[in-house]
């Protein structure tokens, strides 16, 4: 799976997520998701597209210890998602926001924690220097792109009560990639897939 800068963009596009930023920081109904969005930043490296990951401390206050986008809640005054995803991608592994490509975004995703996610999609330089914040990120690594789209390299499963099977990769270079950013990942390569009107 090698497609062009330009072919990414045109099936995102295709793909019609919302494009609305109405009430994307909006949490002021009793229950209501809380913002969030994360960067799914992807690379060049050896000819071929990798996305960069990272792993989550022990530290951290949910989710010690998982492999993840860059992202994390919205903070007050910021209206879009992109802002968001590219605030922490500064924040956590030292991206600056001019470094980002965007491209596009995903259709956003309910977590069980009661955040509704946006993905966004951008291409970062390589090689790059990351600067990692410590007490949240352990490790900045990136996987293939092909490989991530090889469809034996994962599994799938129901489980009661979920709306969405829930995803769980083989170990690749020591990291396990499962639940919601396994999910975001299969959702992308899903696009990717895609044909184009």
């Amino acid at each position: 799976m090698n497609p062009s800068e330009e072919e990414i963009v045109s099936r995102l596009h295709a793909a019609k997520p919302s494009a609305s930023t109405d009430g994307y920081a909006q949490t002021d109904a009793a229950g209501a998701p809380k913002c969030a969005a994360v960067l799914i930043p992807l690379l060049r490296q050896d000819d071929e597209w990798h996305l960069l990951y990272t792993r989550r401390t022990e530290h951290v206050e949910s989710h010690k210890g998982q492999v993840s986008f860059p992202g994390g809640a919205c903070d007050d005054g910021e209206v879009t998602p992109e802002e968001t995803a590219l605030r922490e991608a500064e924040e956590e592994i030292g991206i600056e926001p001019n470094q980002v490509r965007l491209l596009g975004r995903l259709n956003s995703m309910l977590t069980i924690t009661s955040y509704r996610v946006t993905p966004v999609v951008g291409v970062i330089p390589w090689p790059t220097v990351f600067k990692p914040a410590q007490a949240e990120v352990a490790r900045v690594f990136t996987m293939p792109l092909a490989w991530l789209a090889e469809r034996s390299n994962r599994w799938e499963f129901n489980l009661l009560g979920r709306d969405h099977s829930v995803i769980v990769y083989h170990p690749f270079d020591g990291e396990t990639l499962w639940g919601a950013t396994a999910r975001m990942t299969v959702d992308f390569l899903e696009i990717l897939n895609s044909k184009t009107g």
